[in-house]
């Protein structure tokens, strides 16, 4: 059984897109970049917990959030934001307590990123759905965009609630009230806008940089809480779609026409169970065409074929302990991974050939 297993699990080296892959355990303080034979040729100790992952820059740093002492309640929060140089320096870093789950550098050199806020009383009175009783001591928390310059001053700030109707978007009945209504993606657009993926109530939108107007949107609870949605250089959207308490089971990645629905591709398990991720996750077109995906439950990272065939696969040694959540005991959750070109500016060159 595959998470039985750890390591390098698989590579057609005819098939497989060349490069260098990137993942960050979870809650563990480490950073790995891996060739193609699975071995760990260069990693960053970031001096803390990454809660969710790390990425390279153009200029070849590593950027990541991670969680300190004064880092937000829920547990998802980074908080504190750090550039490092390849030799893991720290030459920029931004703080704010409330940072959780999704950040990007701007082509500008400005950061976005998500955060959260206790929604108002007389509007946390309208969240309907979740679990009774679980909301969170404070209250209830909901979602913000933040973007600051270089030298941190706020240029952008946009809040959730104040844009959609919450009452007509319950919550997942199995979810906690803690939040409404958790996004785990932002990604930033040609145009300056922004796609923001909500998990807690499968919602997709974009958000008009300009004006703060909702431009599209797509409630789908078939999605079953979804992660890392994306836009190719096509122009069809990519996500990884968890499917968390959906028949029959098993995740999906969905390549479709935002605008008509039309899908394009999908990856699916034969038999569906066995891919399968309930939380966390994503994916990464690649130069190829082929698909790099992260099964985060199972720590597994693997490319596929456009027509599904598996062509390398690499299963996360790395463990913590776990006493309560999705999966209790030794886990090695990975939240998303990255392919990047030997020659491509992330990795210049310095590492030879994968």
């Amino acid at each position: 059984m595959r998470y039985l297993q750890t390591g390098l699990t698989c590579h057609d080296p005819e098939k497989a897109t060349p490069g260098f892959t990137l993942f960050t355990p979870l809650y563990l303080p480490d950073t790995y970049l891996l060739d193609m034979a699975g071995d760990e040729v260069h990693s960053w100790d970031i001096g803390g917990k990454v809660t969710n992952y790390a990425k390279l820059l153009d200029n070849g740093n590593l950027l990541a959030p991670i969680r300190t002492d004064r880092s937000g309640p829920l547990l998802q929060a980074g908080g504190l934001m750090r550039e490092f140089d390849w030799d893991g320096s720290v030459v920029w870093e931004y703080e704010d307590p409330s940072q959780h789950h999704d950040f990007h550098r701007l082509a500008n050199g400005n950061t976005a990123y998500l955060a959260w806020e206790l929604l108002p009383d007389d509007v946390a009175a309208r969240v309907r759905g979740g679990k009774p009783g679980s909301e969170h001591e404070q209250g209830i928390w909901s979602d913000v965009i933040r973007e600051v310059d270089p030298s941190g001053n706020l240029v952008f700030e946009w809040r959730v609630w104040e844009h959609l109707a919450v009452e007509d978007y319950p919550l997942h009945l199995h979810s906690n009230r803690h939040e409404w209504a958790h996004p785990n993606t932002i990604f930033p657009m040609d145009d300056g806008n922004y796609l923001v993926c909500f998990r807690h109530i499968d919602l997709l939108i974009i958000v008009d940089r300009s004006t703060g107007g909702i431009v599209w949107r797509r409630h789908d609870p078939g999605l079953g809480g979804p992660h890392d949605a994306q836009f190719l250089p096509n122009g069809h959207m990519l996500i990884f779609a968890n499917r968390a308490n959906q028949s029959p089971r098993g995740s999906a990645i969905l390549e479709f026409d935002h605008r008509s629905g039309e899908e394009f591709w999908s990856y699916r398990g034969n038999p569906t169970h066995t891919f399968d991720s309930h939380f966390i996750s994503g994916c990464q077109r690649l130069s190829t065409g082929n698909t790099l995906i992260c099964e985060g439950l199972w720590g597994r990272i693997f490319e596929v074929t456009p027509a599904g065939g598996l062509v390398w696969e690499y299963i996360s040694p790395h463990t913590f302990h776990r006493d309560n959540g999705p999966s209790a005991g030794e886990v090695n959750f990975v939240f998303r991974a990255y392919r990047y070109a030997a020659d491509g500016p992330e990795i210049q060159g310095r590492l030879g050939s994968p």
